[in-house]
């Protein structure tokens, strides 16, 4: 039996990286979990530190964006590839249209790779995390 994930991201505005995502995924926010906002006090708080995602299928993982202070300042060590080619009848055609459209929504196109291994595209997201859509 697989053990079920979550995936985490340290960010320094949660509610608009996890939006941003919520469009690069097809997800959407998930409201805060019964009983959370009571136990944190603070509302506006409590969503302004954590704000989470969900595929509304219930196949993918929640995607949680938390707070932090600092900024990202080196490299991603790990990074999403986002799969916009399955099941497309010109692949390259829909990396392109889902990249225009992340372009639209704050991120940015950092190069194309073309090799053996295959073809894809590098971005950041408004944060600049690196994550790569083929």
């Amino acid at each position: 039996m697989a053990i079920p994930v979550q995936v985490t991201v340290d960010a320094h505005d949660p509610r608009t990286l996890a939006s941003f995502w919520a469009v690069a995924l097809g997800y959407v926010l998930e409201p805060p979990l019964p009983g959370y906002l009571i136990r944190s006090g603070n509302a506006a708080e409590a969503r302004e530190q954590y704000t989470a995602i969900v595929d509304p299928t219930g196949v993918g993982p929640r995607v949680l964006f938390q707070r932090v202070p600092e900024s990202k300042s080196v490299k991603n060590r790990v990074h999403l590839d986002v799969n916009a080619s399955a099941g497309a009848v010109d692949p390259r055609a829909a990396v392109r249209r889902l990249a225009e459209r992340l372009v639209a929504a704050g991120a940015s196109l950092l190069h194309e790779r073309d090799e053996a291994a295959g073809w894809w595209l590098v971005m950041a997201d408004p944060e600049g995390n690196e994550f790569c859509i083929q």
